[in-house]
């Protein structure tokens, strides 16, 4: 083993820059990073001394002249653009087939008919909308109906909204646990979403009871490799959920990137060995997909406050590796997530660092990367620890 431990810390929908397939996506011109930084200066002192401004230019973040870390983007090989694809292929699990999605037209008739049934309870709702603006808009018909609203994206995801009020967490758990046993074949959408939230009209805002009901990798990922090969893994955040628990090991909830950096630095106080999964999701859920370009902005420099003590606590024996899993350019009209290049940063006190991996193939290369340095089976990819420096 070159390192003891490795973290990945995602930071979810952090991209940079349209792949050349985007315009096939509906997303030409998507820069999540590039449109971040030209708003405005950045204060990202930590990932800029790491190589961000090396891996593409980008306004107001020149790059480091001695980059700490080696740095490159990679390619999406899945056919799509949500988080589950992007996951998965970052732990050897590429998608041909991309899960359906109901972005124009809802969901159909009879797949909402046999929901309804199933839960004894007619539905709101069933179109494409951000969750904050389908709970403002039909929150107070849901409160006088008892109706759970139903709603997608662009991702294929199939979310039930409901007022903790109304219909209790474990109640609405329970008609999502409905909704993903329904959902299978040609309607196998990647998530089914639970979404509880609380408020009056006019104030309605969702609490922290979310649960993601994923569709269990149908083939083995490097999770799942270094389950057999005895490799501690701890999740932080989304992870568990992501993969279905398949293969992740200790599971720390998290409320937020703050709470994510506080569980992640807690883990690397106690596990002495093995990989740290977490994802930092405000990127995305909070400023991405609600076109908040300051709010992203100020994301990106909160983060790099907490990098500073992500650091600290890393060993020499130690690698972090940052990344991202798709793009979500909160610039755009659009308010969905974005077909472009993750970033990929790997540093280690025990690196000199300014090696440029360049352009990687897939995804996959970081989970490839992280069998190869515990020794297990990765089912696709090219490690680049060879690469580090």
């Amino acid at each position: 083993m070159k390192f003891s431990r490795i973290l990945i810390a995602v930071l979810d929908s952090v991209g940079v820059g349209e792949m050349p397939d985007a315009d096939r996506f509906g997303d030409r011109g998507s820069d999540t990073l590039g449109h971040v930084a030209s708003s405005r200066p950045l204060h990202l002192p930590h990932l800029r001394k790491m190589g961000i401004g090396n891996i593409r230019p980008l306004d107001h973040i020149p790059p480091a002249e001695h980059p700490t870390a080696c740095f490159g983007k990679a390619a999406l090989a899945s056919n799509g653009k949500d988080t589950t694809s992007g996951h998965w292929e970052m732990m050897g699990l590429i998608l041909e087939k991309p899960f359906p999605t109901y972005l124009h037209n809802g969901f159909p008739d009879d797949v909402i008919q046999a929901f309804e049934t199933a839960i004894g309870r007619e539905t709101l709702g069933n179109v494409a909308a951000s969750g904050t603006e389908i709970i403002a808009r039909l929150g107070e018909e849901h409160l006088r109906s008892g109706r759970p609203i139903v709603y997608t994206s662009a991702d294929s995801v199939f979310q039930v909204a409901a007022h903790e009020t109304v219909i209790p967490v474990d109640e609405l758990y329970r008609i999502c646990r409905i909704a993903r046993e329904q959902l299978r074949g040609e309607h196998e959408v990647g998530r089914v979403i639970a979404r509880p939230f609380a408020g009056e009209p006019g104030s309605f805002y969702r609490t922290d009871g979310r649960l993601d009901f994923a569709v269990p990798p149908m083939s083995p990922t490097v999770l799942d490799e270094l389950q057999l090969g005895s490799v501690p893994v701890v999740s932080i955040g989304k992870i568990a959920s992501v993969f279905c628990y398949r293969g992740t090991g200790r599971e720390l909830k998290t409320k937020g990137n703050r709470d994510t950096a506080e569980k992640t630095l807690a883990a690397l106080s106690e596990a002495s060995q093995g990989l740290i999964f977490a994802n930092f999701v405000d990127f995305d859920m909070l400023y991405g997909h609600r076109n908040d370009v300051e709010g992203y902005a100020r994301a990106l420099e909160e983060f790099d406050r907490d990098l500073e003590r992500l650091l600290e606590g890393l060993g020499d024996d130690d690698l972090l590796i940052l990344t991202s899993d798709h793009g979500c350019d909160p610039s755009t009209p659009s308010t969905d997530h974005s077909r472009e290049y993750p970033f990929i940063l790997a540093w280690s006190r025990s690196l000199s660092g300014g090696a440029d991996l360049g352009t990687r193939r897939s995804l996959s290369d970081i989970g490839a990367s992280v069998a190869r340095n515990f020794g297990v089976d990765s089912p696709c990819g090219e490690s680049f620890l060879h690469q580090l420096q």
